[in-house]
């Protein structure tokens, strides 16, 4: 029988899961902000906008490590201590794959976007929030369901889970086109190597939001 954490916590550590989620989806918006200046010759705060990247993620650091030293040892728990700490990881790895593509626009500030790509890009970067941000209401409900164990709420969460791999879905078929049309219009090697490196990075944030949704269904079926 299911303990809720209610009985076992003063605080459930899905509080703080919740709390990181949202740095994640803090830290998004802010390289979406970075991306729409890069592709800009009129912006000059790009490097604001990545050193915000790294105030979010360094905050998000904190938290997770304050997840990972003050579980109970030696408590029942609802779920396997390891598969709330393979969530977690996943769910950082999207904001480490956040920070890694902001880095590596930095190596070329001056080069910007090229023009035949700047929508494409900004519809794949627009692709990969959208899954972080059905992330937190992932984390969010999951917060109700390990304290209630409700069915109708267990059902919720799975809905929510399948429409999250739709949307790394469609993240991935947008990378997959505007790596095609790079190579199509890119004539400059470096460039070329650049670009879809970036497409690469960026369709990676996706790729985390995607498995830490598999993680939280396997938490979901114990």
């Amino acid at each position: 029988m299911r303990i809720p954490f209610s009985s076992m916590f003063i605080t459930s550590p899905f509080d703080a899961l919740q709390e990181h989620a949202e740095k994640v989806k803090e830290c998004s918006w802010a390289f979406q902000q970075a991306m729409e200046c890069y592709a800009s010759s009129r912006c000059d705060t790009f490097e604001e906008h990545r050193q915000e990247v790294a105030r979010f993620e360094n905050e998000a650091d904190a938290i997770k490590r304050r997840i990972r030293g003050h579980l109970p040892k030696g408590v029942m728990m609802p779920v396997e201590k390891f598969q709330l700490f393979r969530y977690l990881r996943e769910q950082d790895n999207v904001l480490d794959s956040v920070k890694k593509a902001i880095n590596w626009l930095s190596f070329r500030p001056e080069v910007g976007i090229p023009k035949y790509a700047e929508k494409d890009f900004f519809m794949l970067v627009d692709s990969v929030i959208e899954p972080i941000e059905e992330l937190t209401i992932m984390v969010s409900e999951a917060r109700i369901y390990f304290k209630t164990f409700s069915e109708k709420q267990r059902q919720k969460i799975k809905k929510i889970i399948s429409n999250l791999r739709q949307m790394a879905h469609e993240a991935d078929k947008r990378e997959y086109s505007l790596v095609k049309k790079i190579f199509k219009n890119e004539q400059d090697p470096i460039t070329l190597q650049h670009l879809v490196k970036l497409a690469e990075i960026i369709g990676n944030i996706a790729d985390h939001a995607e498995n830490a949704a598999d993680m939280m269904r396997a938490m979901l079926s114990k």
